[in-house]
Parts: C-alpha cells; structure tokens; sequence
C-alpha cells in the first residue's frame, strides 16, 4: 500500500487515450448495468450535473447518456478505485434501461461452453 491509495485528494488516472472506466450500477439493486468509458470533460459533466456522460469511442464525442433514447442515468454516487483508474456510478436508470438493445443491462448473456446463452429471464 502506498500513500496515494489513502489519500483524500481526487486525482483520477486517465490511460493513455484521456480515459478512464466507469461502471454504471443501479444504485438500489446494485445491478451491473454497463460499461463506458470517460475522458475528463464526461467526469467533469457528470459531477457537476449530476447525470452520467460518457466518451463515445466510436463517434470520439461526449455523450450525454439518454439525451436522444430517454434512458438518462441520474447519477445518485460516485466511487473511485485504489489507484484511482476507474469509477462506479450508482445511478437511477431512467425509461427502458442501460443497454442500446432496450435491456435494462448491458450484461444479458453468459458464456457457457465457449458460447453465449441469454440470461435475461433469470
């Protein structure tokens, strides 16, 4: 353990590319709902509206989560790892979930046997 990992001073580690992972989770089921990441713009949006933002990767912009599906993410916490590389969001999940699919989570199939099997209705 170093002096770093006990401090109070918020000093997120953003990887090479700016950015860092952040985990979004349902604040009263404690459900994994997805996986984004964020540059400093999205973390800094996100605490200071209090709605998440991610970096899109794919279109390389700030996304603002739910602006055009309805599915805004009212951010209720925010952790942050040891080294400081990764957040959990606790958030309540707005209209029909987390994931793209209409899911209310991102994390809807298991690997069994080197396949995939939906686990939606367990």
């Amino acid at each position: 353990m170093t002096k770093a990992d006990e401090t109070t001073e918020f000093l997120p580690k953003f990887d090479k590319n700016g950015l860092i992972a952040a985990i979004a989770q349902d604040h009263e089921s404690k459900e994994v709902l997805m996986l984004a990441w964020m540059n400093e713009d999205a973390l800094n949006e996100t605490m200071e509206t209090g709605e998440a933002y991610y970096w899109s990767r794919s279109r390389q912009e700030l996304w603002h989560k739910g602006a055009t599906s309805g599915a805004i993410q009212i951010v209720k916490k925010v952790i942050i790892d040891c080294d400081q590389d990764a957040v959990i969001l606790f958030v309540e999940q707005k209209s029909t979930g987390a994931c793209h699919t209409g899911r209310p989570s991102c994390f809807y199939r298991q690997i069994k046997n080197n396949e995939l099997v939906f686990i939606d209705n367990e």
